[in-house]
């Protein structure tokens, strides 16, 4: 049995990704979001709880995981985010998998991976969409966000590979500078040109 075509949606923090992978499930593609996982992972009695809690003592409570307090824990230490991810990145390949298995009879699925480049998932995917926008958009986008300062978001940027460099290694460039109608209409025209790829 075929299984589907596995795309790699990925993109910098305020290029809009979360966006346009809604728009991949409205128009009928599941869509698996390892932020969301993670999330939900960590949530009350997620699996990750306990694992994170002996690893980073008092980062959780009743309600899961604290995350800014974990994210204070992390911050800026590279051996603690190191520890995290041994925990969570095991765990989310494993939903992963599971994601795959539940919907092996679609011609295709999206990763939502933020981090695809960076980690190296992009070897785990038959096609790699970048969601991209002018600098200035994308700056004033994350610091609309609540917390975020200046300084915060150049660290964040720190670890994440350029845009310029995601975009060179994309197969597609979904552009959000747009208007939303713009956009959706970009991301049905790429739906309907892989599925096309696909029937050849």
């Amino acid at each position: 049995m075929t299984r589907p075509t596995i795309i790699g949606l990925t993109g910098s923090i305020g290029m809009g990704k979360s966006t346009v992978a809604e728009m991949f499930e409205r128009a009928g593609v599941p869509v698996f979001d390892a932020d969301r996982e993670v999330r939900r992972m960590q949530g009350p009695g997620g699996r990750l709880v306990a694992a994170i809690e002996a690893e980073f003592p008092g980062s959780t409570d009743e309600t899961g995981v604290l995350r800014d307090k974990l994210g204070k824990l992390v911050f800026g230490d590279k051996a603690a985010l190191a520890r995290l991810e041994a925990i969570v990145h095991p765990a989310v390949a494993e939903e992963r998998g599971a994601f795959l298995i539940e919907h092996a009879g679609q011609d295709m699925v999206v990763f939502d991976i933020p981090l695809l480049f960076e980690k190296g998932g992009s070897e785990a995917v038959d096609v790699v969409v970048v969601v991209s926008a002018p600098a200035e958009v994308q700056r004033e986008r994350v610091l609309a966000r609540p917390a975020m300062t200046p300084e915060k978001f150049a660290h964040i940027l720190s670890l994440q590979v350029p845009d310029a460099d995601k975009r060179a290694r994309a197969d597609h460039i979904i552009d959000t500078g747009t208007t939303l109608s713009q956009t959706e209409q970009a991301v049905r025209t790429l739906i309907d040109e892989l599925r096309s790829q696909s029937r050849v």
